[in-house]
């Protein structure tokens, strides 16, 4: 009954002014209302939903049990030039705290889960720091809006989770040092020296986060309504410099509603596109040249992942037309496939040979390719796709060949690159780099979802919108209105 009190405080707290008498570290209604609704406590995603995240994990968990889990730490460029501050994704998912330097502790006494706690250990409030770092919310407030059991001050974390361990007869830990998280080492020796050993819990965590609720994919569908939109507006822009073009597409997706990108985006102008990963986007687009963007809008921490190629100034050329619609032919066939992966029990890695069969078939039929059954893993050398949700490439440590769940957010993008001087391209389709991304929602009863249809890809659509705008007619998806 602990946790199911404090989340009736939680939704009291509504009756406070338009302005509370104290600032917080991060947007809350009480202080956001033009950004979080009456009940969330991050965009979207309600405090009901975050407690039965926790009570969801703890279920998985014997009792006499408890999970660790850190924030991740501000990281600074040069001296005090700081980068901008993101969230340990597991700890976010579970709390919806957004600060940094914290800890939070899930404990299971007993198999009554309403007897669970949530204990959580973060910055007190300090006036001279919060003058020049931004605010901080502080225990009290802690307690207030985030529904913890207990709020403890973060200084003083070893001697409260040295007490916590005493009853805990199993714990849960992860270290990751591709993260930079709080106290990371000294966490570990503190378990350690109390004689206990502890369990990694990025599996239970991942198989929770893996599939999505239907709040989480609405946020990702906006994400994705917006984000495709944008796409169109900066195709019929016709903007000739990388760097110009990512400046356009990121003030689209902010000034439509969204927060910010959700990663660098790839902004590729004609044999740039070559590199996967290309983010320097620092050149000029040719006329001739098509680009290839990568990009999304991020909405309270979930992100669209979307890839687009088209002719800058409008018209594909023959060989860009016929290679385009060989990766598209591609990709809409993969998505169709949607509607029975989760029945037929597909893993992600069947999904990837399935794409590679029809490139494969796609360009032998175009002719030209020396030796493809040896060279196609050149021409498409990464996957059909990953998960999405709070991390772009979200759960990584659910397998690609483990079957494909319902409710859970895919991405679908195909790619062909096609070398200079290699004489097993023929010379036409040298130096094209071509990639289209959809995300997708795997539903119940076969159903699926694109969450990106907004953004054109056909041919027609492509070279309508570059050549007319946005505002006449195309395709009946990019229609439909906005969230």
């Amino acid at each position: 009954m602990i946790l199911y009190n404090n989340l009736k405080r939680f939704y009291s707290i509504g009756k406070f002014a338009d302005r509370l008498p104290y600032t917080l570290g991060q947007a809350l209604n009480e202080t956001r209302p033009n950004l979080i609704k009456p009940g969330d406590i991050t965009a979207g995603i309600t405090a009901q939903e975050y407690y039965l995240r926790r009570l969801k994990l703890l279920d998985k968990l014997p009792a006499k049990s408890c999970v660790i889990l850190p924030s991740n730490i501000t990281r600074y460029a040069s001296g005090s030039v700081f980068y901008k501050f993101q969230q340990n994704t597991d700890f976010y998912y579970l709390s919806g705290f957004d600060e940094p330097n914290s800890l939070i502790i899930l404990e299971k006494p007993n198999d009554n889960l309403e007897e669970s706690l949530f204990h959580m250990l973060v910055q007190e409030k300090d006036p001279f720091k919060e003058k020049w770092e931004g605010a901080r919310t502080g225990t009290e407030n802690s307690y207030n809006f985030f529904n913890a059991d207990e709020v403890y001050d973060i200084k003083n974390w070893k001697p409260y989770l040295e007490k916590i361990l005493k009853s805990s007869e199993k714990v849960f830990f992860n270290i990751d040092y591709s993260f930079s998280t709080f106290a990371n080492d000294e966490i570990a020796k503190v378990i350690n020296d109390s004689g206990k050993t502890f369990l990694n819990y990025k599996r239970i965590i991942s198989e929770n986060r893996l599939i999505k609720s239907e709040d989480e994919i609405a946020i990702i569908r906006k994400c994705g309504q917006i984000s495709g939109r944008s796409y169109n507006e900066a195709m019929a822009a016709k903007i000739q410099s990388e760097k110009n073009l990512q400046a356009f597409l990121e003030y689209k997706f902010i000034s439509n509603g969204l927060d910010s990108s959700g990663y660098i985006p790839v902004v590729a102008g004609g044999p740039n596109a070559l590199t996967i990963h290309y983010t320097i986007n620092n050149d000029i687009i040719r006329d001739d040249e098509m680009v290839l963007i990568d990009a999304g809008g991020k909405f309270g921490n979930y992100t669209a992942d979307i890839s687009r190629t088209f002719p800058i100034m409008g018209k594909f050329s023959e060989p860009q037309r016929e290679l385009y619609e060989a990766v598209l032919d591609a990709q809409r066939e993969c998505i169709k496939v949607c509607s029975q992966v989760v029945s037929g029990g597909v893993s992600f890695a069947d999904l990837h040979n399935f794409s590679r069969e029809l490139l494969y078939r796609n360009l032998q039929q175009l002719g030209g390719f020396k030796d493809l059954e040896k060279n196609i893993d050149v021409l498409y050398p990464h996957h059909i796709g990953h998960y999405l949700g709070l991390d772009l490439h979200d759960v990584p440590s659910i397998s690609m060949k483990e079957a494909l769940k319902e409710n859970s957010v895919i991405t679908i993008e195909p790619g062909i690159y096609c070398p200079a001087d290699d004489s097993f391209v023929p010379k036409h389709y040298q130096n094209i780099g071509i990639r289209i991304e959809d995300n997708v929602a795997l539903l119940a009863d076969g159903n699926y979802s694109n969450l990106t249809v907004e953004a054109v890809k056909e041919v027609v659509d492509i070279e309508n919108v570059i050549a007319n705008g946005t505002n006449r007619s195309m395709s009946e998806s990019f229609l439909k209105p906005l969230i």
